[in-house]
């Protein structure tokens, strides 16, 4: 389900919907083409008529307005803009659940706005680094966090099109923002991930390390001419690393900081990385899913990736956690297991996802906690940063312009920018800097 076709429920988002942003807006003129055009369209779709109303009515209830005619009096009277941008403030807060006086409110819910801006910045550091001058937010909208102040500008004709575009974009990405913050505040999402870190730290590494302290290595791999598929690859460290002669073609050299853990007096190496994900990436997450809910559509919220020598060491690895659970006290239950190590196909279930990627996935619940696991051998994790088709940079490509997301966020009639013709040129670029970097 794309994210811009009918069932987007991202009602007033859609440029080619009723609460698009037009070349111009005036009040004056009800019976305008424009505005005919729209009641013909609510009078023979009564779903589409209960979307505007439900939008058109929590407009109206922030704003403290009866009628869109209203607007431009709010607009010229700074003082009674001032009075209900403070009762906007104690809406929101009830709305997303929080505690405290106005300072404390406007404090989360201005977090929430830069949250907003932090999607556009994540999208301009690398997924769109290329056309960051394309998309870079309006300076006016960038430093507004006051969320009346923002409804306002998407009515005020003194405005540029793209300026009261993004300002609506801005109020819909802080709605999600702060329905994360409220979701995580539910389920006590900071105090787990620490917990699930002391977990680690005290019954999975090896106790004859310190804390965060991690070997250096480095995996040499060859790869497939074709798709440039990992063919060979050896385990080197860093001082033999020191002598050797450039990497050649088809050749790579990635770093790879690794822990130990102790099974059967074998201390054997794995490279770890454990995450939170973080607001921006849950709204991104929400955007590609066309979902407003994250206890739907956000169930990785804590995740950890390991990498191994083999498939031996794979195994014994799982096992070594289960028991490290039941040593601290739960027993841990593996669930949605996908196993491709062995070459099975992937069944790939995500827009974007390759049925070519080889790993081991499944969500592990212990202690209070579900984590997702993802687990690689060496040549796994090497076709998984590197394989044409399957690379992670790839896939990051693909999800985003495919769920429909790019064309979400920055509609051709304000950017000017054809999605389908970026994605195809950044799929080429991420190839060059794997390939050739």
């Amino acid at each position: 389900m794309s994210i811009i076709d009918e069932k987007s429920i991202f009602t007033a988002m859609k440029q080619d919907g009723l609460f698009a942003v037009r070349d111009q807006i005036a009040f004056d003129h009800l019976f305008s083409q424009q505005n005919r055009q729209c009641a013909k369209a609510l009078l023979h779709d009564r779903q589409k008529a209960t979307k505007y109303r439900a939008v058109r009515d929590q407009l109206f209830d922030l704003l403290e307005i009866e009628s869109f005619d209203e607007i431009p009096a709010l607009i010229n009277d700074a003082a009674l803009r001032e009075q209900r941008s403070q009762r906007a403030y104690q809406l929101l807060g009830n709305l997303f659940g929080l505690s405290g006086g106005l300072p404390e409110i406007q404090t989360r819910i201005h977090e929430y706005m830069n949250t907003a801006d932090a999607v556009i910045g994540q999208l301009r550091s690398k997924v769109l680094a290329p056309y960051t001058s394309h998309i870079e937010i309006s300076n006016e909208i960038e430093t507004s966090k006051n969320p009346v102040d923002l409804l306002l500008i998407v009515f005020d004709d003194r405005y540029h099109k793209k300026i009261r575009f993004e300002a609506k974009r801005k109020l819909v990405l802080m709605g999600l923002a702060g329905s994360i913050d409220q979701r995580e505040r539910e389920t006590d999402i900071e105090n787990k991930f620490s917990a699930f870190l002391n977990f680690l730290n005290q019954y999975v590494w090896s106790p004859q390390l310190k804390i965060g302290e991690l070997d250096i290595a480095y995996l040499a791999s060859h790869h497939d001419g074709v798709d440039f598929s990992c063919t060979h690859v050896e385990v080197l460290d860093a001082e033999t690393v020191k002598h050797l002669p450039p990497v050649g073609e088809n050749e790579k050299l990635t770093l790879v900081k690794r822990r130990l853990f102790h099974v059967n007096g074998q201390e054997i190496p794995v490279y770890v990385t454990v995450r939170k994900k973080d607001s921006a990436a849950k709204v991104l997450k929400l955007l590609r899913k066309n979902e407003k809910n994250p206890a739907v559509a956000v169930d990785d919220e804590l995740g950890l990736m390991a990498v191994l020598d083999n498939v031996s060491h794979v195994k014994r690895f799982v096992r070594h956690l289960t028991r490290a659970a039941v040593k601290a006290g739960s027993i841990m239950i593996l669930e949605d297991i996908s196993d491709t190590l062995a070459g099975n196909q992937y069944t790939a279930t995500a827009v974007g996802s390759s049925n070519q990627t080889q790993m081991l996935k499944f969500f592990a619940r212990m202690g209070g906690l579900r984590v997702e696991f993802i687990i690689h051998t060496n040549p796994s994790y090497l076709n998984y940063r590197y394989q044409r088709g399957t690379s992670h940079d790839e896939y990051e490509v693909r999800r985003l312009f495919d769920s429909g997301v790019m064309d979400f966020l920055f509609p051709y009639d304000i950017y000017h920018l054809d999605m389908q013709q970026v994605r195809e040129k950044q799929i080429v670029r991420f190839r060059k800097v794997i390939e050739q970097g």
